[in-house]
């Protein structure tokens, strides 16, 4: 196997493992249009879920393979016959379909987890192989917590694999555990000795901060495929953030030989608001490359150097990522085909009731905001859809008071379909009122796990844009509510996150199954 080819595959694992974050419960329509936008940005593979996990995830897989075109759509698999037949029968449908098996062959998990021999853990490859061989030619294998694993182990395992018809060898740092020189190390040691037509691939966490490096030391030793995630969300500390992976290759051209990958960057930026309002996951100020400090100069030096010639501090031109400065399209006077237009340059194509909800909404928050940016419009879509999807209770009015020398208290009325409900309760503060008020009306309550409020533009009139978690009964789910009053945002978030709960409530329990590599 050589690596004489320039391009960098760029595998997409937000909607699996990044799905897999503590608190994140995305359901089909907002992981469609997740996996739309991912199109739309160029990344070769979408990971789209773990088919056998539950029938949301096969669900979700299955909407994804019909409807997106362009990148393959790959449905992972432990090495049960019947986990196989589960992806393929999800993912049969893509243009370009792959079914992505793992089993572990470190020797802490097949003793104390898979309880299975090293003569074992080879048949069962060549067996599972086999088996998705007779449904596709893309077939993915993983040897999990391969970065801990006797590496001429690996060596006879893949070799296995490739043999049975594996066309890609994906080598997870499944615990994020290694360190750059020690895992490309592995990397070159694999392409060196495993015979065969591969692409060698890589999957690292960031329990050691170190995912991204990996990744790339991976790359410069010949791996031509990267498993990431946008914002680098993941289990635990996350995955290889895919917009650093993108940029480094991008930018470094002249380290990494000419590489490429075929990702339109100008729509990262895009891409990471789009993930992180869904998911409800904020993004760090000072995050690489879409943070909103990632192009923010301080110090006076600095300002001075990037007036005269923006290259003195910049490595990257801030448009090349989309993170050009919002601009003003519509007004309260704007109607539904000027609306809808706006959409659609934007990339987001709403249809029937989601754009008449989304417009309604846009009006509401038009007439108390003078100039909408693109960036408010972006946050108005994504909240009405989250919302939307999930929907079962909608707000109608909320009536908050508060101040120093009263108990703060709300009245809240929601539509449970065609009926109303009402709901009031006192609180520590405003925010506190409002939400034991939707308490309240729907019956849903819980503890509040995480609260987090910023604003979406800049100016007096900026939008409040508030993400929050709540637990209720063993559920989590996260709610995200934009509002020019940061209450009402509140309020919107947490009924949110209410509306997630009741549909999770009503939804087939998951199938215990492992997380994957």
């Amino acid at each position: 196997m050589g690596d004489a080819n320039d391009r960098v595959m760029i595998f997409d694992t937000t909607l699996r493992d990044g799905e897999q974050s503590p608190g994140i419960a995305l359901d089909v329509g907002e992981k469609l249009e997740i996996a739309e936008q991912l199109a739309r940005l160029g990344v070769d593979v979408i990971e789209a879920g773990f088919p056998i996990a539950s029938d949301g995830d096969f669900e979700a897989v299955e909407a994804i393979a019909r409807a997106v075109r362009g990148p393959v759509v790959a449905g992972l698999a432990r090495t049960a016959f019947g986990d196989i037949d589960r992806a393929w029968e999800a993912v049969r449908h893509a243009e370009r379909p792959r079914i992505h098996i793992f089993l572990a062959t470190s020797k802490i998990h097949m003793e104390k987890k898979l309880r299975m021999s090293p003569e074992q853990v080879k048949a069962e490859a060549a067996a599972s192989v086999a088996r998705a061989r007779g449904y596709t030619t893309d077939i993915e294998f993983s040897p999990e917590d391969g970065s801990r694993s006797d590496p001429d182990f690996l060596v006879e395992v893949l070799q296995i694999a490739v043999d049975a018809g594996a066309t890609v060898l994906n080598i997870p740092d499944t615990v994020g555990y290694g360190v750059p020189e020690e895992y490309g190390r592995l990397i070159r040691y694999l392409i060196d000795h495993v015979k065969g037509d591969y692409i060698v691939s890589t999957h690292c966490h960031d329990d050691l901060g170190l995912a991204v490096a990996n990744s790339l030391a991976g790359v410069a030793n010949g791996a031509r495929q990267v498993e990431c995630a946008v914002n680098g969300i993941g289990e635990r500390a996350g995955n290889a953030a895919l917009e650093e992976i993108v940029m480094a290759i991008r930018t470094r051209g002249d380290y990494f030989a000419g590489l490429e990958t075929g990702v339109r960057t100008e729509e990262l930026a895009r891409t990471s608001r789009l993930v992180s309002r869904l998911t409800g996951y904020p993004v760090q100020y000072n995050k690489a490359v879409v943070g909103r400090n990632a192009f923010a100069h301080e110090s006076g030096i600095h300002q001075h150097g990037v007036l005269s010639d923006r290259e003195t501090y910049e490595i990257i031109d801030a448009a090349s990522v989309g993170q050009e400065a919002a601009q003003i399209v519509l007004g309260k006077h704007s109607g539904r085909h000027a609306f809808a237009d706006s959409l659609e340059k934007m990339g987001l194509s709403l249809q029937g009731d989601a754009l008449n909800q989304a417009f309604v909404r846009f009006k509401e928050l038009a007439d108390r905001k003078v100039e909408i940016t693109d960036a408010d419009l972006e946050a108005i879509v994504a909240e009405e859809l989250g919302a939307g999807a999930v929907h079962r209770y909608s707000m109608v009015s909320i009536d908050v008071h508060g101040g120093t020398a009263v108990t703060p208290s709300a009245r809240v009325v929601l539509a449970d379909g065609d009926v109303k409900v009402e709901g009031e309760a006192q609180g520590n503060g405003m925010i506190d009122a409002a939400i034991a008020s939707i308490a309240d009306a729907t019956g849903v309550s819980g503890t509040l796990v995480d609260f987090n409020v910023s604003s979406v533009t800049g100016g007096r009139d900026a939008l409040g844009d508030v993400v929050v978690q709540l637990e209720s009964g063993g559920l989590r789910a996260s709610g995200r509510g934009v509002a020019t009053d940061v209450v009402e945002a509140s309020a919107r978030a947490y009924l949110n996150a209410v509306n997630k709960i009741v549909r999770l409530r009503e939804q087939p329990e998951a199938r215990d199954v492992e997380s994957g590599p």
